[in-house]
C-alpha cells in the first residue's frame, strides 16, 4: 500500500494532495432528514453551554430534540463526532461542528421581501445575525413604504433587485410578499443570482433545480395543529360517552338486582319476629302462671309449693 502522504513513484503528486474543505464537504453524503435535525440539535446545545454545561449524553441531547438516542448517534457519526463513552460529547466543539456543517461560521448575505407586518419582525430579528445571516437589503413595491427606513436599512424599489443584489453578494432571499406577488418576484431573485429563497407566501413556488427553495405556510401549519385539536376532543368525547354509559349501565343494574330481591315482611322472614331476651322468663310466661324461681324458695310450711 501507498503512503498517503507520498504519492508513488511516476505518479501525479498533485492527484494525490489531502483533499480541500470544499471536497471533504461535498464528498461527505449527509441524509436529508439528519439536515433537518441539525438546527434542532444545535438550538439544544446553545441552551445547555448558556446553562454552563461542558458536556452532554447522546440521551440528554435526544430528549431536547424529540428523537431516541441511537438516531442522535447516527446523525452525529456523520459529522465526525462520536462522543467518548461514559462521558458523552463536548458541548462547545460540538456546536463548532454542527455549525460548520450548516455553513453557519459563514457570512450569509440576506434580502427580505416585502416589508409588511412579517417582513419588518423578519429585518429586527436579532437571531440572524447570531446564526450567521446578516440582512443586507429590503424590498417592497408600495410607494408609501419604498424609501423608509426599517432596523438601519433603507428600503429599496423591487426593481431594484437586480443592482442590489449583485452589489452586495445576496446569497440568500426571504419572500413575504402576497401570493400573486411571490413567482415574479422569485424569478427576479434568481435571475440576480440568489440561489436559496425562504418563502412565506402561501403559494408554490418554481424554481430551477440548482436553486434551493424552502417553504414556510403559517396557515398550513395551523390547520395541521387544528386536526389534532379535533380529533383529541373527539377522544375526549369518545371517553365522556363511554364513561356515561358505564354509568347508566351500573344504575340500570342496581335496579334490576332491586327488583329481583324479596319483600322485607314477616312472612317472608320466616314467621314472627323472635322474642328479645328475658332472663326472668315472665316474657314467655302466660297469664296466671306463677313465678318459679327455685323450689326451696318457695315452698311453705309443711313442705308445701306456694
Amino acid at each position: 500500500m501507498y503512503d498517503c502522504e507520498q504519492p508513488p513513484a511516476g505518479g501525479d503528486a498533485a492527484q494525490h494532495e489531502r483533499p480541500t474543505a470544499s471536497e471533504r464537504l461535498l464528498n461527505r453524503a449527509i441524509p436529508e432528514a439528519t439536515v433537518q435535525r441539525l438546527p434542532v440539535y444545535l438550538r439544544g446545545l446553545v441552551e445547555l453551554a448558556e446553562r454552563g454545561e461542558h458536556t452532554v449524553s447522546s440521551e440528554a441531547l435526544a430528549a431536547a430534540a424529540g428523537v431516541n438516542s441511537a438516531k442522535v448517534r447516527k446523525d452525529l457519526s456523520y459529522l465526525g463526532s462520536y462522543g467518548t463513552r461514559g462521558v458523552g460529547y463536548d458541548v462547545e466543539y460540538l456546536i463548532h461542528q454542527v455549525s460548520r456543517e450548516l455553513g453557519l461560521t459563514q457570512d450569509w448575505a440576506t434580502c427580505i421581501v416585502g416589508i409588511g407586518n412579517l417582513g419588518v419582525a423578519l429585518a429586527n430579528y436579532r437571531g440572524f445575525v447570531q446564526r450567521g445571516f446578516r440582512i443586507s437589503a429590503l424590498f417592497d413595491s408600495a410607494p408609501e413604504v419604498v424609501g423608509t427606513t426599517v432596523a438601519g436599512l433603507d428600503v429599496h424599489p423591487v426593481d431594484e433587485i437586480d443592482r442590489v443584489v449583485k452589489e452586495e453578494r445576496i446569497s440568500i432571499g426571504v419572500l413575504a410578499v402576497p401570493a400573486a406577488e411571490a413567482q415574479p418576484v422569485t424569478d427576479a431573485l434568481v435571475a440576480a443570482g440568489v440561489s436559496s429563497i425562504l418563502n412565506f407566501a402561501p403559494v408554490v413556488l418554481q424554481v430551477p433545480d440548482e436553486v434551493s427553495l424552502r417553504k414556510v405556510d403559517l396557515s398550513i401549519e395551523l390547520q395541521i395543529l387544528s386536526f389534532y385539536e379535533q380529533r383529541r376532543a373527539a377522544e375526549e368525547s369518545v371517553r365522556a360517552g363511554a364513561a356515561r354509559e358505564a354509568l347508566e349501565r351500573a344504575h340500570q343494574a342496581a335496579d334490576d338486582l332491586s327488583r329481583t330481591l324479596p319483600e322485607n315482611s314477616d312472612d317472608e322472614a320466616g314467621g314472627a319476629p323472635e322474642a328479645a331476651y328475658d332472663p326472668s322468663g315472665e316474657a314467655s310466661r302466660g297469664p296466671g302462671v306463677a313465678h318459679d324461681h327455685g323450689d326451696e324458695a318457695f315452698r311453705g310450711p309443711g313442705g308445701t309449693t306456694t
